[in-house]
């Protein structure tokens, strides 16, 4: 049986001595994205522009960046593995909250991965034009994935904030640096 001794020790490294930097990096990417949707949201509602050329910051000069399944799947990932492997850093309180983050997560992939199938096979939901999700047969695209990225976000924050702030049996379960000093 081959094991790969580095993933042990990255996880690890991501959890314990890295955990603090590793969540501001995560945090980044996804505020970035989450700015995107935002964007994307005032574009449509605020500046009356049409859906066709509403598309966030970075779909303005990469306009195949929006309509590219490949990327929003990725994107779907990243998030998904990301919670996944940050998630042995927290404990107690910290650790309910990036759970319920993480489930909400596995189902917006899984509406990304029928999305994607849609997109490789050329056979689209309901005989629809375009790829579609299933939550889509109801809510817009666009008003959907804003709707979907700020369930994964809010409980996300969180965690985030009850790990900096643990409760004394919180603290002592931890293995990393992430908490403020108690007062």
């Amino acid at each position: 049986m081959v094991t790969n001794a580095a993933t042990p020790g990255l996880l690890t490294g991501l959890n314990t001595r890295h955990h603090r930097a590793a969540l501001a990096v995560y945090l980044l990417i996804v505020l970035a994205h989450w700015a995107e949707h935002v964007v994307q949201a005032i574009q449509i509602y605020v500046l009356g522009w049409p859906l066709p050329e509403a598309r966030g910051v970075l779909g303005v000069p990469f306009p195949w960046l929006v309509t590219s399944e490949w990327m929003h799947y990725g994107y779907a990932l990243l998030m998904l593995v990301g919670l996944i492997m940050l998630r042995r850093g927290f404990t107690g309180r910290s650790r309910v909250w990036w759970n319920v983050s993480l489930g909400i997560q596995v189902w917006h992939h899984l509406e990304h991965l029928i999305l994607l199938l849609q997109a490789i096979s050329g056979s689209n939901l309901a005989g629809r034009p375009v790829p579609t999700s299933l939550i889509q047969l109801l809510v817009p695209r666009v008003e959907l994935h804003l709707f979907y990225n700020a369930l994964v976000f809010a409980p996300m924050v969180v965690a985030m904030l009850l790990h900096r702030h643990p409760r004394p049996a919180e603290r002592s379960a931890m293995r990393c640096a992430c908490a403020v000093a108690p007062a």
